[in-house]
């Protein structure tokens, strides 16, 4: 069993509103669950991988800043957590994304770079998520999500209902969200 240290819980007032965040820390990685008071014992829950470029610094090679604003829109007017799942670029690394997006510059598309890059399209694995919930004593969960690997993976939670996100393309994340669709089974 691997050692995973936790938190103490404190407050996070956001634009959507004000929530309450909890760190989970395992080996290097260090998870956030962020969460309003009011947790259902069905709740919505959004698994969101960390995207620095899209989550921070408002990149529109993906949807991932977009997924997250609509998440904490949305449970912060209905309930539930955001579990903030720390392996970026699908668990290649910040290093490993910008080279990967170096790639795409020259006409790989996400999965290829990737591939180029010695990884496979995903790397990203779900064990802390199903830890984070069952210190929460959460058992069912209405998953938010539009990526079916997340759902499949979660086995020992029931889902209840797939909530999706839907977003808007750009002209700099068309093809992107294309290849999420068509090559990783996206439910787009």
């Amino acid at each position: 069993m691997r050692q995973i240290d936790i938190s103490q819980v404190a407050k996070l007032p956001t634009k959507y509103g004000t929530f309450n965040i909890q760190a989970f820390k395992e080996g290097a990685k260090e998870h956030l669950a962020i969460f309003t008071d009011d947790l259902s014992d069905n709740p919505i829950v959004r698994v969101h991988s960390e995207c620095l470029t899209g989550d921070a610094l408002g990149s529109k090679k993906c949807d991932c800043g977009e997924q997250l604003a609509f998440s904490q829109q949305l449970i912060a007017q209905e309930g539930g957590m955001i579990i903030y799942h720390r392996q970026e670029g699908r668990n290649i690394g910040l290093l490993g994304k910008v080279n990967a997006y170096a790639l795409q510059d020259k006409g790989f598309d996400t999965v290829e770079a990737n591939h180029q890059l010695g990884f496979k399209a995903d790397e990203r694995t779900y064990e802390i998520v199903e830890t984070i919930l069952e210190h929460f004593n959460i058992k069912k969960i209405q998953l938010l999500t539009n990526n079916p690997s997340k759902i499949e993976s979660l086995k020992n939670i029931e889902i209840t209902k797939r909530i999706p996100i839907l977003i808007q393309s750009n002209p700099y994340n068309e093809e992107y969200l294309q290849v999420k669709k068509d090559q990783m089974g996206h439910l787009l």
